[in-house]
């Protein structure tokens, strides 16, 4: 008797329909948050290495030909302030990696970064 009850309760395929309703707009939102948030991610880290880079041309005084200079009034007679904005193109990480080439379009972003530059006269 209770085999038969077991039995009747694992074959019993209630509710397959509906979980399939479910889990298929659930598991979409959760691909769609997941890349949300690598792309937000990867964004954020670009912007952390432009950053990094433009202080680092600012202090070594190596310079690329995307920096863009503007020049500080100081009221130190002593002292040049310059201000280095870099700019760089970077691609934004995937979720899943060939998406982009297939709907032909490739998610960048322009990240920039800023520094002083303290040259003395």
């Amino acid at each position: 008797m209770r085999a038969a009850k077991l039995k009747e309760i694992i074959s019993n395929e209630r509710g397959n329909v509906e979980s399939a309703l479910v889990l298929i707009p659930l598991l979409t939102l959760f691909l769609i948050a997941s890349q949300l948030t690598i792309a937000i991610h990867g964004r954020n880290m670009s912007k952390v290495g432009s950053q990094d880079a433009a202080s680092t041309r600012a202090i070594s005084g190596e310079f690329v030909d995307s920096d863009t200079y503007l020049h500080i009034h100081s009221p130190d007679p002593h002292q040049n302030l310059d201000l280095l904005v870099s700019h760089e193109r970077r691609v934004l990480p995937q979720l899943i990696s060939g998406l982009g080439e297939i709907l032909g379009s490739k998610r960048e972003i322009d990240v920039s970064g800023i520094a002083i530059i303290e040259n003395q006269r």
